[in-house]
C-alpha cells in the first residue's frame, strides 16, 4: 500500500511539472497501480528536431516530409442526420452573469430573424435552458440518434434535463464525464438542418469549454460579463482561452448593464459605472450589446416562456452573427 502511494505521489509530481498538452499523454492505471506514459505522442511533443532532419534545410523545412504531414485534427463528425452551418459559443471568466439568458435572448433574436436555430446547453452541472422555454420531460430517440427538443417557438435544444428523470436531481460527475456528455450532444443528437447553433457553456475556463473548442468547428465565441470593476479579469479568461484554442471572439455582451425607473426613466447603474468599452478597445474586440435588467423578462424565464420576453437591444450582434454567412 504504501509503495502505491509512493508511486501516485511520483505520478502527481510529474504531471504538475509538464504542461497541459504533455499532461494528457500521461495517465494513472487503477487497475495495475502505475503510470501509463503513451510514449510515441510523448516523444513527438517533446521533440526539438524535425523528424526528416537528414534531408532537410533546418531553416526551410517546407519541403520535408515532416513539414507535409498533416496535424490530426480532434473535430468530432456531427450526427449523419445533422446539418449545421455556424456554431457560437457563449463564455464567461466567471459565473453569475447571465450567459443562459444571454445564449437564449440570441436564438430568440436569430429565430425572429427567420433562421433556424437550436440551444447545445453545455452546462451539465447547472442546466437552465429547458426550463425557460417551458420545456419539461424526457426527450426520445431512434436508431439514427437522440432528437432534441423543440420549444414553443421553434428553438431546438438539448439539455442534461432532458435525459433525466428528475430535472431537479443533481447531476454529480467528474470533469471528464460531463465532457464526453457535452461531445455527445454534438456527435449524437440529431440536430437536423440549423442556420445556427448556440452553444450555452459553463463559467471559467475548465473541461467543458475545452471539451467545445476542441470537438466542436465553433465559428465564434461571444463573452458575456458585467458592469463591474472584475470585467476586465472576467473577459480577458475568456479572450485569452479563445486565442490559445484560436477561435475568433466575435465581442463582448454586457449583462446587467442598468435599470431603467419605470417612472422617471431614468437608467439606474446597480453595479456601478461600465467599464466593458475600456476592455473592448484594449483588446480590439467589439461591443455587440449592453444590456439593462428587464423584470418582466426575469419572470417570463421562470414561467417558462422567456420567447415571449423583452431581451434588450441586440441589432449590433444580430447584424456581426449575420456577418458569419
Amino acid at each position: 500500500m504504501q509503495k502505491n502511494k509512493e508511486k501516485m505521489k511520483n505520478y502527481i509530481e510529474i504531471r504538475n511539472r509538464l504542461s497541459y498538452t504533455k499532461r494528457r499523454m500521461i495517465v494513472w492505471d487503477i487497475n495495475k497501480n502505475e503510470m501509463i506514459v503513451d510514449k510515441e505522442d510523448f516523444m513527438e511533443e517533446n521533440s526539438n528536431s524535425c523528424s526528416s532532419s537528414s534531408t532537410c534545410e533546418k531553416d526551410n523545412c517546407s519541403g520535408c516530409a515532416s513539414a507535409q504531414k498533416e496535424k490530426k485534427s480532434m473535430i468530432e463528425n456531427a450526427n449523419a442526420l445533422s446539418s449545421i452551418k455556424k456554431v457560437i459559443g457563449v463564455v464567461s471568466g466567471k459565473g453569475g452573469v447571465g450567459k443562459s439568458f444571454v445564449t437564449a435572448s440570441l436564438a430568440c433574436e436569430m429565430q425572429k430573424q427567420g433562421y433556424k436555430v437550436g440551444i447545445l446547453d453545455a452546462d451539465i452541472t447547472g442546466p437552465s435552458i429547458p426550463k425557460m422555454f417551458g420545456v419539461h420531460g424526457m426527450t426520445t430517440g431512434n436508431q439514427d440518434g437522440i432528437l432534441p427538443a423543440v420549444s414553443k417557438n421553434g428553438v431546438k435544444m438539448m439539455s442534461i434535463n432532458l435525459l433525466v428523470e428528475d430535472e431537479e436531481a443533481p447531476v454529480v460527475w467528474r470533469g471528464p464525464v460531463i465532457a464526453g456528455a457535452v461531445k455527445q450532444f454534438w456527435t449524437d443528437v440529431i440536430w437536423g438542418e440549423l442556420d445556427y447553433l448556440f452553444v450555452d457553456m459553463p463559467p471559467g475556463t475548465g473541461d467543458v469549454p475545452l471539451t467545445v473548442f476542441q470537438s466542436l468547428p465553433v465559428d465564434g465565441i461571444v463573452v458575456v460579463t458585467s458592469p463591474q470593476e472584475l470585467v476586465r479579469m472576467i473577459v480577458k479568461k475568456a479572450f485569452t482561452m479563445a486565442e490559445m484554442m484560436h477561435v475568433p471572439v466575435l465581442g463582448i455582451i454586457e449583462n446587467f448593464s442598468y435599470l431603467q425607473c419605470p417612472d422617471c426613466g431614468k437608467q439606474i447603474k446597480l453595479f456601478g459605472e461600465s467599464h466593458v468599452e475600456d476592455v473592448a478597445k484594449e483588446l480590439n474586440i467589439p461591443v455587440l450589446a449592453k444590456l439593462p435588467i428587464i423584470p418582466d423578462s426575469a419572470q417570463a424565464a421562470d414561467e417558462g416562456r422567456f420567447y415571449e420576453a423583452d431581451f434588450g437591444a441586440f441589432e449590433t450582434a444580430r447584424e456581426t452573427l449575420v456577418e458569419l454567412f
